[in-house]
């Protein structure tokens, strides 16, 4: 048995540096199976990515998923890339064996809710209220270096992440406070009128498919933590989805971050993906 990767398509090039080529996986030159790997725009070469790793159900559990991920993390490295992720489903017991044994970590991982029919109270004390177009303002200007600061973690450079997070936010919030779907509270403490945190939450496709409503950002301020006002946010966040008619709510957590972590597993929020990745 001789396992190779075996270019089906061109090169594909994107804006800021992205391309990606399909590979199928062949046995001794008759494909049976197929991949794609990429260079995350932006990353000037530093962030590959393995996805769509595929063997034939006839000749798995025999070696050849490994060798290929070894041979497309090879390729990766001819095009400079010096880590590389991937994704794998909770339910794919196999996947999640092949990236364990090849030093793949959990980098985060996207989780999602089925929501009550009826929303939740908010504990006693506090309100929200929506952002006002000031508030909105000062809000967003963090909301992008904080996004910025994230892709620079995953090994983007600083102005290629900051250019990513300003066209993310402009995608996702066209119009501002008046984008269709956009939800953007203040949580308030009624004694005091003490602005607590606040929540982003809007439809979105979360996977091929599904759409949710989802929160794109919560946080709590920095004054006011560890007093759960971050589970009172999610509570609010289930309210704003189920008025909008969603029936689930998802979102994306940074594994690393164990506090927020689990809060959401104790608010009954389950995995539909890990995220991986290794260093090359």
């Amino acid at each position: 048995m001789t396992t190779t990767l075996r270019p089906s398509g061109p090169i594909q090039s994107g804006a800021d540096g992205a391309q990606s080529r399909a590979y199928d996986v062949c046995d001794n030159g008759r494909p049976v199976g197929a991949v794609e790997i990429a260079v995350e725009p932006g990353s000037e070469g530093g962030a590959g990515v393995l996805r769509s790793l595929r063997v034939d159900e006839p000749v798995r559990r025999r070696g050849r998923g490994t060798i290929a991920a070894l041979a497309a993390e090879e390729v990766l490295r001819g095009w400079g890339c010096t880590q590389v992720r991937t994704e794998v489903d909770p339910g794919d017991v196999a996947g999640q064996r092949l990236t364990a044994a090849l030093g793949y970590t959990e980098r985060s991982r996207n989780m999602i809710k089925r929501l009550p029919a009826d929303p939740p109270a908010l504990p006693g004390g506090l309100t929200a209220r929506p952002m006002t177009p000031e508030e909105f303002t000062a809000w967003e200007d963090g909301a992008i270096a904080g996004y910025a600061q994230s892709l620079v973690t995953r090994g983007i450079p600083q102005e290629s992440a900051l250019r990513a997070a300003r066209a993310s936010h402009a995608r996702h919030l066209p119009q501002g406070l008046a984008t269709e779907g956009a939800r953007l509270n203040h949580l308030i403490h009624e004694d005091g009128g003490d602005t607590v945190g606040f929540l982003w939450v809007a439809r979105f496709e979360m996977h091929p498919g599904l759409v949710v409503g989802y929160v794109f950002d919560v946080e709590v301020d920095e004054r006011f933590r560890g007093r759960g006002y971050g589970r009172a946010l999610m509570l609010q966040a289930e309210r704003l989805a189920l008025e909008t008619g969603d029936t689930r709510l998802g979102l994306h957590v940074v594994t690393a971050n164990t506090p927020a972590l689990r809060l959401y597993e104790s608010l009954g929020y389950e995995p539909t993906r890990y995220n991986l990745t290794k260093a090359l």
